[in-house]
């Protein structure tokens, strides 16, 4: 298996799946990783989202990126890793990050502002999750932020669509996080070849933008 960052470098997308129904989470995920989309975050934030994590792992084996999205807390980095997440997604800084560093996994962090940049380089976030991109402006924010940061890997997120996807790789996001442009209502339980379609949609647009 690829390391994190070898991983988010050659895919450039990760996948935010946050639903009402586990089931059809569970069925998402593995739709989404058989549509090419390997890098799959399930959100705390969605119904039995420990359940999801624990059956993704159990049929995607340990060979496979399996991601834990809104953990806050130093406990809920715990519960992600003990589920088989080997990803920690955070919205912000602070003890999820820092548990998640302590476990030796790799963490994708939040931050939105220069000040977070420098909190997140030395609390060793592996990339810096810009959220919520597009509230800040979108790919012109990101833009801005790498002109002191040309070296950080920036993965922005936040109603990012396919569009918005190609704007941002472009202008040098080491990849970018999609969440309901790409899950659509599959994770509440709705149709998963309209997601599939989807999927091929965003594979697309990282794969014509890859360096």
């Amino acid at each position: 298996m690829l390391d994190f960052p070898t991983a988010l470098r050659a895919r450039r997308l990760v996948a935010i799946v946050r639903g009402t129904d586990p089931d059809a989470s569970f069925r998402t995920v593995m739709t989404l990783v058989e549509s090419g989309v390997p890098l799959v975050e399930v959100s705390l934030s969605g119904a039995d989202a420990l359940g999801v994590l624990r059956r993704a792992r159990t049929e995607l084996g340990t060979d496979a990126w399996l991601g834990a999205g809104t953990v806050r807390t130093a406990d809920d980095a715990r519960r992600a890793a003990d589920a088989g997440a080997n990803l920690i997604v955070t919205p912000g800084l602070g003890a999820g990050v820092d548990e998640a560093v302590h476990l030796g996994l790799p963490v994708l962090g939040g931050v939105l502002t220069p000040t977070d940049v420098i909190a997140a380089r030395a609390a060793d976030v592996t990339a810096l999750k810009i959220f919520p991109a597009s509230a800040m402006g979108g790919p012109s924010y990101l833009k801005a932020l790498r002109a002191p940061f040309p070296d950080v890997p920036f993965v922005p997120v936040g109603g990012v669509d396919a569009v918005a996807a190609e704007a941002y790789l472009k202008l040098g996001a080491v990849a970018v996080g999609v969440g309901s442009p790409l899950i659509g209502d599959a994770a509440d339980g709705g149709d998963l070849g309209a997601l599939r379609t989807r999927a091929a949609e965003f594979v697309r647009v990282a794969e014509a933008v890859a360096r």
